[in-house]
Formats: structure tokens, C-alpha cells, sequence
């Protein structure tokens, strides 16, 4: 399935997207919207919101939300892939020696289609396409064997990053967290509908030309051994955000940085695509 969240006549709703269309799962969810709790509860109501097939609305005419706005935790990883960590050598960042982790707040969470905010502070707004994950069952201590199976779904981020002001202090949180700076979407595609997450193409695309374009196979780190570690330190909970980093092609290589009217598009094969316009702080 592919779960989203959306909004019509001013409701918002937790939906299936079924070619152009989108199931209301209202009658599953009991109204609520919390893709976050609809996922603690997914095991038990998968096959009800399957059943489902009305109502359904045309996709052009609903909003199509960030699929989830509430999650614990919202958690990127650096330097990930092997060709953008060599990239960053070649600009004098040495490559981590190990799993490179930083958070994202989740107040900087944005939808698929929301305006992409340049802060007054910074000219240097720079884009990462990323493959993210989300939890769908509370864990620790998981085997990198048995990763996999907490997983809820896949979708498509854009990890948006103020580049000074994330190499100002020792950690990327304030860089990586100004509002509207974690774009996801359009929607979760459950794990059991992707053969292979770690073998999609993902690319992206300024003003519609290709600036990264990688299979999400380059990279270090894989999903299993990110999820081992992570859950060493920290009990993982349903509708946690995971993402695996971006590939090179970022406009920090030649400063080329995003500036009010570019179009930012992220695409991966099987789960869509998200493209978001860059507007001045006012």
C-alpha cells in the first residue's frame, strides 16, 4: 500500500493512493490522522484498509500532506553514501570513521509539495535526496538479521541543509533543522510492496536539471546496520523517521547554492517523487 495523509475540504485524512485516486481510510482509522498511530496499529488493520475502495477522490484534488508530521524522532545519517563522502573529502571534510548520526527537529518537517523556506540568516541552502524509512514496530537491541522486519515503509526525503550553520558547531542539529527544511513524501510505501529498497534509482533535479543520480546500493552504512546501531542506544518507536543520506552532486561541491524560485525535485523509482519551490524568508 501506499499510505498518505491528506486534505479535502479542509478535513485531513489518512489515505491509500490507488492510481490517480486516494481511498479515504477514515472508517479504518476512526478519523484520526496520526499516520503515526495508524502505524502502531497497522499489523491489526492492514487487511481492513486493503479492503477498502470507497470513498475515493481524484489525487489532483486533494493537498497531499507530509505522510507523517508526528514522529519521535526524525534521525539523519552523514556522509553516507561512498561517492558523496569521497566529494567531501576532496573538500577537506574527512570521511567519519563511523555511523555519523544527527537530528533533524520535527518542526522542520514539510510536505511533498510545500514551499521550501531560505532563511534570512543564510545564503547557503543547500539540497540532499535521501531515501528514508519509517518504524512500524517498537524495538532495541535488533539484529542486523532481523533489521528489516520493523520496518513500516519507504518514501522520499529531501534532507535541506543550511551549510554554515551546520559546520558552526560540533554538532548539524541547528543547520539541519530551520522550518520547512524536512521535506518528505508523497507517501509511505509500505516494505512489503518494495522488493528491494536498497536498489532503487534515486535522482534529483534543479530547475529540471540532474544534480544527483545514484542507486541507494552505494550505500556504507546499510539500513540493517543503521537500525542495529540505532537500537543499541535508543528503543526505536512506530512512525520514527529514519534517513540514509544523499548521494554527491550537493551544491555545496561548487556553491551553488538554492536561491528564491528554484524547483527542487526528488524522484525515486517505485516511491514517487517530491518537488517543492524555494521562497525568501519574510
Amino acid at each position: 500500500m501506499k499510505l498518505a495523509r491528506f486534505t479535502r475540504d479542509g478535513k485531513t485524512a489518512i489515505g491509500k493512493v490507488d492510481g490517480d485516486r486516494i481511498v479515504d481510510l477514515s472508517a479504518v482509522t476512526k478519523g484520526c490522522d496520526s499516520m503515526r498511530r495508524f502505524l502502531t496499529d497497522l499489523p491489526a488493520l492492514k487487511g481492513e484498509a486493503e479492503a477498502v475502495s470507497e470513498p475515493a477522490y481524484p489525487l489532483a484534488s486533494v493537498h497531499i500532506e507530509a505522510p507523517i508530521d508526528d514522529p519521535q524522532k526524525f534521525l539523519g545519517i552523514g556522509m553516507n553514501y561512498q561517492a558523496h563522502a569521497d566529494e567531501a573529502a576532496k573538500a577537506g571534510i574527512p570521511i567519519p570513521k563511523t555511523q555519523l548520526w544527527f537530528n533533524k527537529q520535527v518542526s522542520c518537517i514539510a510536505g511533498p509539495t510545500d514551499k521550501v523556506v531560505l532563511p534570512s540568516v543564510s545564503d547557503q541552502l543547500d539540497y540532499e535526496g535521501e531515501l528514508a524509512y519509517v518504524i512500524g514496530t517498537r524495538c532495541r537491541q535488533v539484529k542486523r538479521e532481523d533489521a528489516l522486519s520493523v520496518i513500516a515503509g519507504y518514501l522520499v526525503c529531501n534532507d535541506f541543509s543550511v551549510r554554515d550553520w551546520q559546520h558552526r558547531s560540533p554538532t548539524y542539529t541547528l543547520g539541519k533543522s530551520f522550518d520547512t527544511h524536512g521535506v518528505i513524501g508523497p507517501w509511505i510505501t509500505t516494505a512489503d510492496d518494495v522488493a528491494n529498497a536498497q536498489n532503487l534509482r534515486l535522482r534529483l533535479f534543479v530547475n529540471g536539471k540532474e544534480k544527483q543520480s545514484s542507486l541507494t546500493d552505494d550505500l556504507i552504512y546499510k539500513i540493517e546496520d543503521q537500525i542495529a546501531h540505532l537500537s543499541t542506544v535508543m528503543t526505536l518507536e512506530p512512525g520514527d523517521l529514519i534517513t540514509t543520506g544523499t548521494p554527491a552532486g550537493v551544491a555545496a561541491v561548487d556553491q551553488s547554492w538554492l536561491k528564491p524560485g528554484d524547483v527542487v525535485r526528488v524522484e525515486i523509482d517505485g516511491l514517487g517523487a517530491i518537488e517543492n519551490t524555494i521562497v525568501a524568508e519574510v
